[in-house]
């Protein structure tokens, strides 16, 4: 894969107060990445400074492979904090405005407003839209030029459960297509739904980074039972890459110490003569993963 960007010791201070602390980070092109982490975490520092809206203190990062520029911006399109356009103007107007700033034609517009599901009210007001118009429309913003990667500051923050379900489906539509998303949250479940990889930021340190399932796999639980329970537990004892094995209630609970997949786990079972009448994977929630790292 090609490497989209690197970060190289990035350290920002306000005073005594550490906003980054020597933060390293790698992404890959065509992923999904979530910086993730409470309120006050280091997240939009980060990325105020990826977009050359504030300096570091001290580090730096590489766009494309190359020292960040002018030329190299243009290639990346971005939300940041609360959508900010021209009230009493209509949504067509408003990405006009943007297209010419980034001296971009109007072509598009028509496009992208399709696919940010504002084609109808395209005449309307910025004023009379929905928060969660409000965000469609900055990430609609975003997409003008057809910039190779788009970054995120909290898209769904204030929607209501709708709007949040909406703008996840809109960025992993953009995803799909190919482009790299950068996508700064505190919501975990949001993280775990849009994103492919993530960084997980306390006090401006990294306490994690890398794909999804590495933050999880260590505590995925494989729920089985069979009518004898006794014969059950000890073939598993015989299996390889079968760790922790714990009965709870009628059920015996797996912790892989390596990756088995539940269809492996089943015809291994099968093949000694076991008919398993319960089989299920376990997952624990990305929540408990990260509240786990964030306590330590």
């Amino acid at each position: 894969m090609t490497e989209i960007l690197s970060i190289s010791g990035i350290t920002k201070k306000y005073g005594s107060i550490r906003a980054i602390n020597g933060l390293n980070l790698t992404i890959e092109k065509g992923n999904v990445y979530g910086i993730l982490g409470p309120n006050g975490s280091g997240k939009t520092t980060t990325l105020a400074i990826l977009l050359d809206i504030i300096k570091p203190n001290n580090g730096s990062f590489k766009w494309f492979g190359e020292e960040p520029s002018y030329k190299s911006r243009q290639r990346i399109g971005a939300t940041l904090e609360s959508p900010v356009f021209y009230p009493y103007l209509s949504a067509i107007n408003n990405l006009k405005i943007i297209a010419s700033i980034k001296a971009q034609p109007y072509r598009s517009i028509k496009d992208i407003l399709k696919l940010v599901g504002l084609y109808e009210r395209r005449l309307g007001k910025f004023k009379t839209f929905s928060l969660g118009m409000k965000q469609r429309l900055a990430i609609g913003a975003a997409l003008i030029g057809d910039p190779e990667v788009l970054i995120f500051d909290e898209p769904t923050n204030g929607l209501d459960p709708q709007g949040i379900a909406e703008i996840r489906e809109l960025i992993l539509r953009i995803a799909s297509e190919g482009q790299t998303v950068i996508l700064a949250s505190h919501l975990l479940d949001e993280v775990q739904k849009t994103c492919s990889h993530v960084a997980v930021l306390r006090k401006g340190e990294k306490l994690f980074s890398g794909h999804l399932d590495e933050l999880s796999k260590e505590s995925d639980i494989i729920e089985v039972s069979s009518q004898n329970p006794d014969i059950l537990l000890s073939a598993l004892n015989e299996i390889p890459n079968i760790g922790e094995v714990n009965m709870e209630g009628n059920q015996i609970l797996i912790k892989t110490s390596e990756q088995i997949s539940t269809h492996e786990l089943n015809e291994i079972l099968i093949g000694k003569g076991i008919v398993l009448s319960h089989l299920n994977l376990r997952k624990r929630s990305l929540e408990k993963e990260v509240l786990k790292l964030l306590m330590e």
